[in-house]
C-alpha cells in the first residue's frame, strides 16, 4: 500500500462518513464503522514507522487524508486527526516501548491526554500514576493512551514533565462527554488508579523539543525528525479548516436552489450572499495554503538533514492558530447568509460545522493570542522557550 492509495481510499469513504455524521452526534462519539473503515483504508497507519508496519508517509499526504475526514464529518475529522497523529509520537519512544505497542502488527489505537492532572509518583523501574484526565478524543477506540504529568522532588517542586504511555488494561473510559459541538469526537475522560509504568514507557518534554528522542535512533526517516507541536497542532487546525471547507460546498450548492427574501429571488442572485461565499471561501484557502507551506518548508528541511530554526517553528505555530481562526470567520460569514434554517434544532450541515469549529476553539493548540505573541517575541529577538514550538 502506498501514501496515495490511502488517500484515494479516504476519499472513497467521504460519502459514508458524512451520512453518519448525525449518528455520531447521538453516540457522542465515532460510529464503530467508520473506525473500522479508516482502519481498512490505511489511514492510521499513515504516520506509523516502517518498521513496525506503518508507511511513515509525507507527512502532507496524512493532513490531507484528515482535511478529506473532517470535510465529510467533523467529529470524525477531529478523533481522526488526534489518533492519527499518534503513532509519530510513539515512534520516538524507547524501542522497547515502540515493540510493546505494535509488535503484533494488529490494529493498534492511541489517543492521548496531555495535561499534567494526574498523580505522578516515582518508584523503583518506573512510576505509579494515578488521577483523571480530560478531552481524550476518539479514546473509545483507543488500545494505549498517552497521558501528561509533572515529576516533583522529594520537596513537592516539579523537576520534569513526561508523556506516560498506558496500555488499554490499566485505564478506564468515563463517558462524560457532552457538549454543543464536536459531540462525536467522543472526548471523554480518562481514569487510572494506581498504574505502574515502566520507565521506558515515558518520555520527557525536552528531548522531544530537542528533536533527540531514542525512536529516532531506528527510524531515519525525515518524518520523525519533525517538532512535534508542528506535527500535532496542525492536525488539530486542518481538521478545522477541513470542516469549513465541507460546509462552504453545502452552503455553495443549497444558495444556487434556496430562495430568500419576499419576492422569490434566488439566494445565489443575492451580491452580499456572494461576498460573503467568496470571503469564506479566501479565508479557507488562505488557511489551507500556509498550513501546507509550512508543513512542506518543515519536511524539506528534515529529508535534507538541516536543523529546524526557531523561526520557522515560531511561524508554523503562527499560522496553524490562524488557520483556526479564519476556519470560524469563515463559517461565521457563511452562518450570516444562511437565513433561519441553520437556527432550528436539527441536522443542519452549517449549523454542525458551526457548533463544532467554535468547539474546537477552545483546545489549548488553538489560542491564536498565544501563538502570535510567541511569533512575535521570536521576531524581535527575544529568546524563546515554549513546549509547544
Amino acid at each position: 500500500m502506498r501514501d496515495d492509495d490511502v488517500l484515494t481510499a479516504v476519499r472513497a469513504l467521504a460519502p459514508a462518513l458524512r451520512e453518519r455524521a448525525a449518528e455520531a452526534e447521538g453516540l457522542r462519539r465515532v460510529p464503530d464503522a467508520s473506525v473500522g473503515e479508516l482502519e481498512a483504508a490505511g489511514f492510521f497507519r499513515l504516520l506509523r514507522p516502517r518498521a513496525f508496519g506503518g508507511l511513515a508517509a509525507d507527512p502532507a499526504v496524512f493532513y490531507a487524508a484528515v482535511h478529506e475526514i473532517a470535510k465529510a464529518c467533523g467529529s470524525t475529522g477531529w478523533a481522526a486527526s488526534v489518533l492519527g497523529v499518534h503513532p509519530w509520537y510513539v515512534a520516538q519512544f524507547e524501542p522497547r516501548a515502540q515493540e510493546e505497542v505494535w509488535g503484533a502488527d494488529g490494529p493498534t489505537r492511541i489517543c492521548s491526554s496531555h495535561a499534567p492532572t494526574g498523580k505522578v509518583m516515582p518508584v523503583d523501574g518506573g512510576f505509579r500514576l494515578s488521577g483523571r484526565w480530560h478531552f481524550s478524543a476518539g479514546c473509545d477506540h483507543a488500545h494505549w493512551a498517552l497521558l501528561g504529568g509533572v515529576v516533583d522532588d522529594r520537596d513537592g517542586r516539579p523537576v520534569d514533565m513526561l508523556t506516560f504511555l498506558v496500555p488499554r488494561a490499566d485505564y478506564r473510559v468515563d463517558g462524560v462527554w457532552d457538549t454543543v459541538g464536536l459531540r462525536g469526537s467522543g472526548s471523554n475522560d480518562i481514569l487510572v488508579e494506581d498504574a505502574f509504568v515502566p520507565a521506558h514507557r515515558t518520555l520527557g518534554y525536552g528531548p522531544v523539543t530537542a528533536l533527540r528522542c531514542p525512536g529516532q535512533d531506528i527510524h531515519p526517516d525525515p518524518l520523525y525528525r519533525l517538532p512535534y507541536a508542528a506535527v500535532f497542532t496542525t492536525a488539530v487546525s486542518t481538521a478545522m479548516v477541513g470542516i469549513a471547507e465541507g460546509a462552504h460546498e453545502d452552503q455553495v450548492a443549497a444558495a444556487r436552489e434556496r430562495l430568500k427574501g419576499p419576492h422569490g429571488r434566488r439566494a445565489a442572485e443575492d451580491p452580499f450572499a456572494q461576498v460573503r461565499i467568496a470571503r469564506a471561501a479566501g479565508e479557507i484557502d488562505a488557511a489551507r495554503l500556509q498550513l501546507h507551506r509550512n508543513m512542506t518548508d518543515l519536511y524539506a528541511l528534515a529529508r535534507g538533514g538541516a536543523p529546524i530554526p526557531m523561526e520557522l517553528r515560531a511561524r508554523t505555530r503562527r499560522d496553524q492558530a490562524l488557520a483556526t481562526e479564519r476556519a470560524i470567520t469563515a463559517v461565521d460569514l457563511l452562518m450570516e447568509n444562511a437565513g433561519r434554517g441553520p437556527l432550528r434544532v436539527g441536522d443542519d450541515v452549517l449549523q454542525r460545522a458551526w457548533r463544532d469549529l467554535h468547539t474546537g476553539r477552545g483546545q489549548a493548540a488553538n489560542d491564536v493570542d498565544r501563538a502570535l505573541v510567541l511569533y512575535a517575541q521570536d521576531a524581535l529577538g527575544m529568546d524563546v522557550h515554549d513546549p509547544m514550538l
